[in-house]
């Protein structure tokens, strides 16, 4: 779980609270039912009316997931499809389909039935690419409903203050009230802008970025498929799909292994022995 979008909502909003308090205002100034409901029905209904039901069902379906922000370590599935390919080499692709049996995403699952049924190589890119283009169009749907709210939001706020102000131009007789009659006007354009600027747009903006994530690893779930379809060498197939990961997404190489490396990179004849006292290193001869 990645709760990014939970702590930067409670975060805003706490900047929100600390403000009024360092104010010396009140909360309940701002809470205010009619222009609450105005601003989040308004815009929820405006939403809908510019899609269609299975538009809106999805993308509120879709919405605990933007809280969640469950997403697969590249580095997971890079070890995954090498311990297939290795299985692939040793037992047959024929083998996968048992493998397929344990493996808890259907993309993936679905992707090595095709092989062990010998499903021809380029029929099967052609298939992934499909599944891909479909699930990543469904998820940016959600999000562009969420980004619509975010536009919306500040235009209907403005619109209740209007309809407030126009309350207030009918009491001019009594000029004590005026004050806190325009003062709760304000409070619709308040709401529209917090809420198009607090919740709707951040929460369309994480949607888009977990669809990106999850294509990401779907193309990156199809291309080591096709390698292991093609009988590519599990070491060098890693090697291919950590080329294709930003570095900042791969777990970082320990200092071992950095040891190692350049050990190995050290020239023939001058391999250094590390001992535990002061000495220096000493170079060992190369063996004959």
């Amino acid at each position: 779980m990645d709760p990014a979008t939970l702590i930067g909502l409670v975060l805003a909003f706490g900047a929100l609270l600390a403000m009024i308090t360092l104010e010396h205002s009140s909360v309940m100034s701002i809470l205010l039912p009619a222009p609450m409901i105005l601003v989040f029905g308004a815009t929820i209904a405006v939403g809908l009316a510019g899609g269609t039901i299975k538009d809106f069902t999805s993308a509120f379906k879709a919405l605990p997931g933007a809280f969640r922000g469950k997403t697969t370590p590249p580095q997971s599935v890079i070890d995954q499809v090498v311990g297939l390919a290795e299985t692939a080499r040793s037992s047959g692709l024929l083998a996968l389909d048992q493998e397929a049996d344990t493996v808890k995403d259907p993309f993936l699952r679905g992707a090595l039935q095709n092989i062990a049924d010998g499903t021809d190589g380029d029929e099967l890119r052609m298939l992934l690419e499909d599944e891909i283009a479909t699930k990543a169009r469904s998820n940016r749907n959600a999000a562009k409903f969420f980004t619509g709210l975010g536009g919306y939001a500040p235009t209907v706020g403005i619109i209740g203050t209007v309809v407030s102000l126009t309350h207030v131009l009918e009491n001019l007789d009594t000029p004590a009230t005026l004050g806190p009659m325009i003062a709760a006007a304000f409070v619709a354009t308040l709401w529209g802008l917090l809420s198009a600027n607090f919740i709707w747009l951040p929460i369309g903006s994480r949607l888009r970025r977990l669809a990106d994530l999850d294509v990401d690893r779907m193309t990156l779930v199809m291309e080591g498929a096709l390698a292991v379809q093609a009988g590519s060498q599990p070491r060098l197939l890693g090697e291919r799909l950590r080329a294709m990961v930003p570095a900042e997404l791969l777990p970082k190489v320990g200092a071992k292994d950095k040891d190692g490396a350049a050990d190995a990179d050290a020239p023939a004849g001058k391999i250094k022995a590390k001992g535990k006292g002061k000495g220096k290193d000493k170079d060992l001869p190369e063996a004959a």
